[in-house]
């Protein structure tokens, strides 16, 4: 198992998408929105995790259409994806 953040499913979607990862080490997971502009809009997780493949999902109902960008940092380990959101 390596690092990894995969690109949302279904992308794009209204409104729930599912954001899968993987990570090769324990450690403290944290995923989290941001919209366009880099502003932080959700914190899908803040937790340790143990070696694994996770899936999370993630209920955009309340939010605007429009581009939205995933963020993945554990263990020093950064990846970023952009999903768009069409209602």
């Amino acid at each position: 198992i390596e690092y990894g953040l995969e690109q949302n499913y279904p992308n794009p979607f209204n409104p729930t998408t599912k954001i899968r990862f993987s990570i090769s080490e324990a450690g403290n997971v944290k995923l989290r929105i941001y919209n366009i502009l880099g502003q932080e809009i959700c914190r899908l997780l803040d937790e340790n995790k143990d070696i694994g493949v996770y899936t999370i999902s993630f209920d955009a109902s309340e939010l605007n259409s429009g581009m939205y960008i995933y963020k993945l940092e554990v263990n020093g380990f950064t990846q970023t994806r952009k999903m768009t959101l069409i209602k």
